[in-house]
């Protein structure tokens, strides 16, 4: 069985990000890069999969510029069998739009042998989470997102996912698309053992075939700075204080 896990790097979720000189982009200096959380549970799934089923193997999979490599260095470590970079000539690799990574990586799948595409449901970055629907309408095979829980039954795969807070359970036989929601794991640290033999492993570089952006970036700025606090006092004399200031000055009372 072949499984693909479509990797996107993404800043840190601890760093401070700043726009770039442009104002169209953010500036990259200072920043460490990582896997996007929700693609490491879809990859650590994967990986557990991969170990029930005999005969199967995990192949990450990257769209970004050539520093992208760094994310599919990780994913190595953590245990996947190979890594393939569609390679895009872009300053930092955020600039992709959804329309343009969905396109992207299905045009490279469509032309692999694909069993299952497991990813994570949204990217930390943009929150948008469409790339696996994308993905699924593009390869016209079915879908199902915010998995909390998956099997192998022999045929087909049992999922458990979540519908407006709900947990509702569907099978689907192979080829699909499947994307993982925050608790259907906890991702293991890659070993020393596998960090050494990734540095070994060739990641094979693919150029990406890009399409025209969907949407124009316009301007990023930072948020407003935060409002000074004020002190009110302690205990109960605070509240008369408290509930004129709600009134006169926040006006929500």
């Amino acid at each position: 069985m072949k499984i693909w896990v479509p990797i996107k790097r993404v800043p840190d979720t601890t760093a401070r990000i700043r726009p770039d000189k442009s104002g169209k982009n953010i500036d990259p200096a200072d920043i460490k890069f990582v896997i996007n959380p929700y693609d490491e549970y879809a990859l650590e799934e994967s990986l557990v999969l991969r170990d029930k089923i005999p005969g199967s193997e995990v192949i990450a999979v990257s769209l970004g510029p050539a520093e992208a490599g760094t994310v599919l260095r990780q994913a190595l470590a953590m245990g996947a069998d190979r890594a393939v970079l569609l390679e895009a000539s872009l300053p930092i690799g955020l600039e992709i739009d959804n329309a343009q990574a969905g396109a992207a990586l299905a045009g490279y799948l469509q032309t692999q042998p694909v069993d299952l595409i497991f990813l994570g449901r949204i990217a930390v970055d943009l929150q948008s989470g469409v790339v696996g629907s994308w993905l699924a309408r593009q390869l016209g095979i079915p879908r199902i997102t915010e998995v909390i829980k998956v099997e192998w039954t022999g045929e087909r795969f049992r999922a458990q996912h979540l519908v407006r807070g709900q947990v509702e359970v569907v099978e689907a036989a192979p080829p699909l698309v499947l994307t993982a929601q925050k608790g259907l794991n906890e991702p293991r640290y890659p070993p020393l053992k596998g960090i050494l033999a990734a540095k070994k492993k060739t990641i094979e570089t693919v150029p990406a075939q890009m399409s025209e952006a969907a949407l124009e970036l316009v301007e990023i700025e930072p948020p407003p700075a935060r409002q000074p606090v004020k002190i009110l006092g302690h205990g109960p004399e605070a509240v008369p204080e408290l509930i004129r200031l709600l009134r006169t000055e926040a006006k929500v009372l």
